[in-house]
Parts: structure tokens; C-alpha cells; sequence
């Protein structure tokens, strides 16, 4: 059975707004507003990494309310997210494997996002995911003392290489920057679609459309989102533009299933 991967930004693309935003910062007292306007000033005085810079963030105002960021405090927040139509409970997914496996499709599914790894582990979805690469901390005694890894525009283009050739870590460099000849690799480029919806996705959009693979720009309002990524579109970057619905015979769906078809009468 052909395998196929269906790789997900999350913020914007799976649930509504910053994962930080749903119940962290609200319980620091910290407006949401405040909070990115901090981050985009500090990375353009201290010519930084936004997510870096963000992360940092939250240790500090973490810290002058004195609460400690551990794991189970981020899973906790994490799972208060709330997530587009159709995708709580998992029914998208049940569907969607369903009916890939009815075209000889092996359907896996991954997050790539720029998120809190420990957050997006608390997702009443998680469980769906072969595997989700985010930025994460570095603990001592369980409390968040340092960001560990950030993925930023550029660094999420890395995991598509590392699903097409089956290594499914953030670490193995080796393995990942060796060559294996195409027919070897577990999952080609032209069966993987990746679901995004920001500036942060471009850079994984062009590129996965560049090898043969297919990009979904997803928004969620029928204005600014929508005219944001139609300029995808017009610029080479995606190939389709759905709307955040994943309920059962929405535009996503019906979409997402045309690809799954096309994907099963290719040869590849």
C-alpha cells in the first residue's frame, strides 16, 4: 500500500489564533496584543529569532507572576485550544484515513509548527499524529529554564525531508542530510500535502510545491485571510485555498480527497 502524509501547521491552520493565547496568557494577565508587539520589538532591537524571542517571553512573565512553566502546565494549556469545525473528537481524520485507505493509501499525519511542543501535546488531537515537531524548552527539575528548539519559516522545510526519508526525529542530521535514492525513501514528495496558513509556511509551501507535492493555503475569515492566501496562489505557492472547516463534505474535505484520488492513480 503507497504511503502518503498529510503535514500540518497548527496555529491558524488547526485551531484558532496562538496556542499561547487560549488560556497562558490570560491567566499571566497578559494581553495577547501586548505580549506580540514585545515580540516583534525585541526581535528588531536585538536582531533576533521571533520565536526565540517569544519563548523567552514566556519564561519571563512566567516568572514575575511566579509560576513555573513545567510540562504538565503546558499540556494543560494546550488542551484548552479551541479547534476548527470537524476536527474535534477526531472525526476528520477517521474519515479521511478511511477513505484513503479505500484508494490504497496508507495516510499519516504530522504537525509541523512553530507552537510549544509540550502545548500541542495537550491537544485533544494529538493522538491522531504520527509525530509533532515544535519548539521546545529546555527543563531543569521539570520548570522551563531555556528555549531548546525553536522552528521557525525556514527550519520547518527540514521535516518535510525528514518524513520523506522515514526519520522521524529532530536530532539525526546524519541520516537525514545522506543521500537515499528516491525509490527508497518511505514517503515522496508528490504523496505529501502540507496545510498552512501564515507567513511562517511560505517558505515549506514553495518548496514542497517545487518537488511535486501539494500545499493547501487555509484561512479562516472571508476577508483578510482569504485575500492573504490567495496571494499564495497567485504566487506559485500553494496549489489550492480552503476555508478552516474540516466537517464532513466541506470544501477542505472534498479537496483533501481529490488530492488523496490523484495521489492513487499516479504512479509514483
Amino acid at each position: 500500500m503507497k504511503k502518503a502524509a498529510f503535514v500540518y501547521d497548527y496555529d491558524g491552520t488547526l485551531a484558532t489564533g496562538n496556542i499561547q493565547e487560549a488560556s497562558f496568557l490570560p491567566e499571566l494577565g497578559v494581553d495577547k496584543s501586548d505580549f506580540w508587539a514585545e515580540v516583534k520589538q525585541r526581535t528588531k532591537d536585538e536582531d533576533a529569532d521571533e520565536i526565540l524571542v517569544y519563548m523567552q517571553l514566556m519564561i519571563e512573565h512566567a516568572h514575575r507572576n511566579d509560576v513555573a512553566i513545567t510540562r504538565d502546565l503546558l499540556r494543560k494549556h494546550g488542551a484548552q485550544t479551541k479547534l476548527f469545525p470537524g476536527l474535534a473528537g477526531g472525526d476528520w481524520f477517521k474519515r479521511i484515513d478511511s477513505f484513503a485507505r479505500n484508494e490504497g493509501i496508507e495516510l499519516q499525519h504530522y504537525i509541523v509548527s512553530s507552537g510549544i511542543h509540550e502545548m500541542l501535546m495537550g491537544s485533544p488531537i494529538a493522538h491522531h499524529f504520527t509525530h509533532i515537531w515544535a519548539s521546545k524548552f529546555s527543563y531543569r527539575e521539570d520548570q522551563a529554564i531555556w528555549p531548546a528548539s525553536a522552528i521557525n519559516y525556514t527550519t520547518k522545510t527540514q521535516f518535510l525531508f525528514r518524513i520523506n526519508k522515514g526519520v522521524i526525529n529532530t536530532w539525526d542530521n546524519e541520516a537525514v542530510n545522506e543521500y537515499t535514492p528516491m525509490s527508497q525513501r518511505p514517503i515522496p514528495f508528490e504523496r505529501m500535502v502540507f496545510f498552512g496558513d501564515g507567513d511562517t509556511d511560505v517558505p515549506t509551501m514553495k518548496m514542497l510545491t517545487y518537488q511535486g507535492g501539494t500545499s493547501i493555503a487555509v484561512y479562516e475569515d472571508e476577508d483578510r485571510s482569504r485575500k492573504k492566501v490567495h496571494s499564495l496562489i497567485s504566487n506559485g505557492r500553494a496549489e489550492f485555498v480552503a476555508l478552516a472547516d474540516y466537517s464532513e463534505n466541506s470544501q477542505m474535505e472534498i479537496t483533501a480527497k481529490a488530492i488523496i484520488a490523484r495521489m492513487a492513480r499516479d504512479e509514483h
